[in-house]
């Protein structure tokens, strides 16, 4: 008895046991909690237009190199006729229908041909999962290319469109016959604001909307889940709020927001057109605005700086100093005019006669 009992097998002490099981319970909760955070986090994936089971492809389309396709749209006179060629960059949660409303008279008269389209992951346009500041202006080079613009053309950017006015002076000077800014968003990180410009215009903003770029600049990873989470807040843009409209805002909202094609703008996912829009206007420069040279030194154009001095969704404060620090941009402040003044077509029209004509 002795002898057998001294063979058997220790027993696993009782505490010991416990604390295994309760070490992996532990475990497999930490797991399965880091599984959906991270699911949470991740946007879904894109319905990129034309593929099966996503939104058709309706509008007129051209490949690029990397075989992503922009969607596109025609207006003005007939290119083979046209004296000045424009090519217009639409804003934030808008299209190749958001085009400047010129006037059919101006058009014709001075043989005006408009090409807008849509920006990557908006409306039919493939996103772009390299987007940067520099891409789009590259993007913007080779549409003109393949639809055979020649070698120069105006440009006109609005909003975040107009934004990206400025990575075009950077990246495509060469192409540029003159531009014009409309309103544009601002980086309130760009490298020679001063601090006290900077944070006057960054406590213009709703202190949700304050969060919703921070997020974007500093957290990007977090911005689809920032934008989509129902705990807070997040950015009054995309939920339209209609305290940051002026009184004139708010009249031209009536036009403005009851387009009858705002399904088709995010077709595609919100991420890949709202969140990847914020990411790049809003996220970490290598350079600044404030560093660009004129780039008609010579005379042969010019860039003109539109801002409404009422827009309580981009502040004119950036603009302003930006205008001060660069002598060869033309600025225009409208002191009565909101965010959406463009939309107004006497307001397009004087826009594109300043551009074109140089009047004032």
């Amino acid at each position: 008895m002795a002898d057998s009992a001294a063979k058997r097998p220790p027993t696993p002490a009782p505490a010991s046991g416990g604390g295994g099981m309760a070490w992996k319970l532990s475990l497999a909760l930490f797991v399965f909690l880091a599984a959906l955070l991270y699911k949470q986090l991740q946007p879904p994936a894109p319905k990129i237009a034309g593929s099966p089971g996503a939104p058709p492809v309706t509008a007129s389309r051209t490949k690029l190199k990397d075989g992503r396709h922009l969607a596109y749209l025609e207006s003005g006179v007939p290119k083979e006729e046209a004296k000045y060629k424009i090519i217009f960059v639409h804003g934030f949660d808008s299209c190749r229908y958001d085009v400047l409303q010129v006037s059919p008279e101006l058009a014709q008269e001075l043989g005006i041909y408009l090409l807008s389209f849509d920006r990557p992951g908006y409306g039919e346009s493939d996103p772009d999962p390299a987007a940067s500041e520099k891409s789009i202006a590259l993007d913007i080079e080779e549409l003109a290319d393949n639809l055979q613009l020649g070698s120069k053309f105006h440009l006109i950017g609005f909003s975040m469109g107009g934004e990206i006015m400025w990575s075009c002076l950077k990246y495509i000077p060469h192409r540029l016959s003159g531009v014009a800014i409309l309103g544009p968003v601002g980086n309130y990180w760009w490298s020679g604001l001063p601090s006290n410009v900077s944070w006057d215009a960054w406590y213009q903003q709703l202190p949700r909307d304050q969060w919703a770029v921070w997020v974007s600049h500093h957290l990007p990873w977090l911005t689809y889940w920032w934008n989509t989470q129902k705990l807070f807040p997040a950015s009054s843009v995309i939920a339209y709020n209609p305290a940051l409209l002026s009184e004139e805002d708010a009249k031209l909202m009536e036009k403005f927001g009851m387009r009858t094609y705002m399904t088709m703008i995010r077709q595609q996912g919100e991420y890949y057109c709202l969140h990847r829009d914020m990411m790049v206007g809003f996220g970490k420069w290598g350079w600044s605005p404030l560093n660009l040279k004129d780039p008609f030194a010579g005379g042969e154009g010019k860039v003109h700086l539109w801002h409404g001095a009422e827009d309580r969704i981009v502040p004119v404060i950036l603009s302003r100093y930006i205008s001060e620090g660069l002598p060869w941009v033309v600025y225009h402040e409208l002191p009565k005019s909101g965010h959406l003044f463009p939309v107004v077509q006497e307001m397009a029209d004087a826009i594109v006669k300043s551009l074109l004509l140089g009047e004032q």
